[in-house]
């Protein structure tokens, strides 16, 4: 299964802590490796959290916060549900959707979704989803 190419953020690299929780679950769900962890499933756009903890763990490294757990990444998945971005399914342990109209009106605002409404997306990432330099920086 794929996602529409405008979820690729060019300043969202791997390396990078300036990335949004929606576009970093959809590197994990991008990569093969992490299948066991999410994946998709049921209709467009809707995934499940196969190993909540472990999701969770991996947000922590790619943010440089080693105390994350699910309930925080949990609590910050439930920003997105005001925004529309993304949504709790309902009746499904872990299981969420995204809304991808709404994400490309809120980060692609010219996109013309008349011409190209949902184009499929090739790997645009390099390296790992989980890698982030959390060194602090010192000025030269």
């Amino acid at each position: 299964f794929a996602f529409p190419d405008w979820a690729y953020k060019p300043e969202s690299s791997p390396g990078s802590r300036q990335i949004q929780l929606w576009h970093f679950i959809l590197e994990l769900l991008q990569k093969e490796e992490y299948q066991g962890v999410i994946a998709w499933q049921g209709d467009y756009g809707e995934f499940v959290i196969k190993d909540p903890d472990e999701v969770a763990r991996l947000w922590g490294i790619r943010k440089c916060k080693p105390h994350m757990n699910y309930d925080k990444l949990s609590r910050a998945l439930r920003y997105y549900y005001n925004k529309r971005i993304l949504h709790k399914t309902k009746g499904k342990r872990f299981t969420y959707k995204f809304n991808f109209s709404k994400v490309v009106l809120v980060n692609y605002p010219l996109l013309d979704m008349a011409s190209s409404p949902f184009l499929l997306a090739q790997n645009h990432f390099n390296g790992g989803a989980a890698t982030a330099d959390c060194s602090p920086v010192t000025p030269e």
